[in-house]
């Protein structure tokens, strides 16, 4: 009992995915996560120059610019 790191049980798994995705689409789907997988590294690498960078100074909120909104008014009806 090697739990599921005994080859048995990975025979099995891998003959669950040959019969979901078929022999051929196999190294396709590699092929695509591989390139997923390259595609996300480039941008991490990209974006590390611009997240050291200074960003834009904060946009300032005009406060003295303030509107004042009435209650509605209530009438009691009699």
């Amino acid at each position: 009992m090697g739990g599921f790191t005994s080859g048995s049980h990975w025979l099995i798994v891998l003959a669950i995915v040959v019969l979901l995705f078929g022999a051929k689409k196999i190294p396709e789907l590699a092929k695509g996560f591989g390139q997923g997988i390259r595609n996300f590294k480039k941008e991490m690498k990209d974006e590390e120059p611009t997240a050291t960078a200074p960003s834009e100074a904060p946009k300032q909120v005009d406060t003295t610019a303030s509107t004042v909104v009435e209650a509605p008014k209530t009438t009691t009806q009699a």
